[in-house]
C-alpha cells in the first residue's frame, strides 16, 4: 500500500475515533503527496507528526542489527541529538523499542522508573530540554527495522487518542519506507524473502566509519566488535561527542586506543605519543 493510499483507506470504518483518524490520515496523505520524491516521504512524515501531536519533535531511525542505526530524517536539531545521542550510549527509549518490539512510554526523564531505567540517556535528554519521549517501533513482516521517537519538552505519557494517532503516523512511515525498498531494489509484496537486508545496507552505508573505525581499535586493543564499540562509545561520551566524530579521529589517526594500565589516559593514546 502507497502512503497516499494508506490515507484514503484508513478513514474508513465505523470506530468511535473516525473523526481524528480521518484528520490524522488525510494530513499524512497530503505531506506524502506534497514530498518531494520518494525519499523525501518519511520525512515529510516526521515532519506532520509533530503537527498531528502534542510533542515539539520527531524522528525516523533505521536498524541493521545490535549496535547498529541511521538517523534517516528529523524534524529539528533536538531530535537529530536524541537519536545520536542514544546511539553513542547505546541505550534508551529507541533502543527498548526495537529489542521488544513495542511502543515504549517514558513520561518523565527527570525522575522515577523512566530516569533510573536509562539513567545517562535521561541524564543528557533533560539538559537538552526533553522531558518525555516516545519510541514506536516501525515493522516489517514482525522484524523491527528501526523507530519512530517523538519528544516532549513537558513531563507527560500520550493520552490514547494520541497514542493512536502516533501508531497511525508510525503505520504510514513504515508503508512509505517499504515503497521506498521495493522502488530501489525493484521488489514486489511477494518478493519478500530478505526484506531486512536492504535496511541492513542502508545502515552500513551510513556508518562506514564506525566500523572501520571499530576494526582498528578491534586491533590495538585485541577484543571484540561489540567491546571496541563500547570503547568507542566510552570515549564519545566523556567528551561530549558523537560515535560518528569519535571514529573519524581514529581513522585519521589522530586517536588510538591501548589496553588500560599502560599508563595515561586510560584506554586512550593520542597520536604520535
Amino acid at each position: 500500500m502507497r502512503p497516499e493510499e494508506f490515507g484514503a483507506s484508513a478513514g474508513r470504518g465505523g470506530s468511535p475515533d473516525a473523526e481524528t483518524r480521518l484528520r490524522a490520515t488525510e494530513a499524512l496523505a497530503s505531506a506524502a503527496r506534497g514530498a518531494e520524491g520518494p525519499r523525501a516521504v518519511p520525512g515529510a512524515l516526521c515532519q506532520a507528526c509533530v503537527r498531528l501531536l502534542p510533542v515539539a519533535g520527531s524522528s525516523v531511525s533505521i536498524s541493521g542489527g545490535k549496535g547498529v542505526r541511521v538517523i534517516w530524517c528529523a524534524s529539528d536539531r533536538v531530535a537529530a541529538r536524541l537519536a545520536e545521542l542514544q546511539y553513542t550510549v547505546g541505550d534508551g527509549p529507541c533502543q527498548t523499542a526495537l529489542d521488544h518490539g513495542a511502543p515504549v512510554i517514558a513520561a518523565d526523564l527527570t525522575r522515577g522508573p523512566d530516569a533510573r531505567r536509562w539513567p545517562i540517556f535521561a541524564h543528557e535528554a533533560v539538559g537538552l530540554g526533553v522531558r518525555a519521549v516516545f519510541s514506536l517501533p516501525l515493522g516489517v513482516n514482525g522484524a523491527a527495522i528501526g523507530t519512530l521517537d517523538l519528544y516532549s519538552e513537558e513531563v507527560g505519557g500520550l493520552a490514547e487518542p494520541d497514542l493512536r494517532t502516533a501508531q497511525w503516523v508510525r503505520d504510514a512511515i513504515t508503508c512509505s519506507l517499504m515503497e521506498l525498498q521495493a522502488a530501489e531494489h525493484g521488489r514486489t509484496d511477494e518478493d519478500a524473502e530478505n526484506e531486512v537486508a536492504f535496511w541492513v545496507a542502508a545502515s552500513e552505508a551510513d556508518h562506514t566509519e564506525v566500523y572501520q573505525a571499530v576494526g582498528m581499535v578491534m586491533v590495538q586493543l585485541d577484543v571484540d566488535p561489540e567491546q571496541a564499540l563500547d570503547r568507542l562509545r566510552a570515549r564519545a561520551y566523556s567528551h561530549g561527542r558523537t560515535v560518528s566524530q569519535v571514529a573519524r579521529e581514529v581513522l585519521a589517526r589522530r586517536l588510538s586506543f591501548r589496553p588500560e594500565g599502560h599508563g595515561g589516559d586510560p584506554g586512550v593514546l593520542p597520536d604520535g605519543a
